[in-house]
């Protein structure tokens, strides 16, 4: 086998840095996006006006009822005259919370000793 000098090896590698600097620039050149010109019928869109301010100051906010009965204190939360959640602070323990999934649903409890979930699932008809 033939030996290769380092010399000729770098001169081969400086020669092909020197071809790839080089095309650096029409590389740019070749990837730079032209400008569409608009069709002649455009035409600009309409202002929309802002949505309406309610007269309501606190319109997203719930309103909050506090009733407090031996020691015990519940906080129900209505938006709209809708009651949706319920905070319970029993006078000995952990707050826990109870919501509606939906509007006919029944109340949910979230709190730290859940209700056990029991399966109801159909097996046999007879």
């Amino acid at each position: 086998m033939r030996k290769i000098s380092k010399s000729i090896i770098w001169k081969n590698i400086a020669l092909l840095l020197a071809l790839g600097v080089a095309q650096l620039p029409l590389m740019a050149a070749a990837e730079t996006p032209k400008a569409k010109t608009p069709p002649a019928d455009l035409q600009p869109l309409e202002d929309i006006p802002p949505p309406a301010m309610s007269s309501d100051e606190n319109a997203d906010e719930p309103q909050v009822t506090i009733i407090k009965k031996k020691g015990e204190t519940i906080e129900e939360y209505r938006i709209n005259g809708q009651l949706y959640m319920m905070k319970v602070t029993p006078a000995h323990g952990v707050p826990y919370y109870m919501h509606k999934e939906d509007q006919n649903g029944g109340w949910v409890n979230d709190g730290p000793s859940q209700p056990m979930s029991i399966p109801k699932w159909t097996i046999f008809r007879f």
